[in-house]
């Protein structure tokens, strides 16, 4: 066998026919990837409405918290005050504006979970569940 000096066999080209040709692009479309589709809200939440129905609920809340005279009526009346906030965001949310929904539920999840605490910390020193 004749050895060519420069070169190693894979090195040669491959004979005519071996590789296939690419096909030619298509015609009428922007050369490179297809543009990346643009997903938008239909009613887009803005801080607007997000503050106000926070403001709303906060208010909403210490009126509520305010009727308690102990722990006891504190926690019953906030969980009274969350379970009415959240209808309200879910009939704004379906009738009405979206964004003052979410900030309804939010600060509502806040005002509970504050109330929790509270309730949760009573339960921890005291050994008795407060609630009852």
């Amino acid at each position: 066998m004749a050895e060519q000096h420069g070169s190693w066999p894979g090195a040669a080209q491959p004979p005519v026919g071996w590789l296939p040709g690419r096909p030619p692009p298509p015609r009428g479309l922007p050369p490179g990837p297809p543009p990346r589709p643009v997903y938008r809200e239909p009613h887009p939440v803005g801080a607007g409405p997000l503050l106000a129905g926070a403001g709303a609920t906060l208010v909403w809340f210490t009126l509520f918290g305010s009727l308690g005279r102990d722990l006891l009526s504190y926690a019953w009346w906030t969980i009274a005050a969350a379970i009415s906030a959240w209808a309200v965001a879910v009939v704004l949310a379906v009738l009405g504006d979206r964004g003052a929904a979410t900030g309804v539920a939010l600060t509502g999840a806040v005002g509970l979970s504050i109330a929790a605490g509270v309730v949760a910390v009573r339960w921890i020193t005291t050994s008795d569940w407060p609630l009852w």
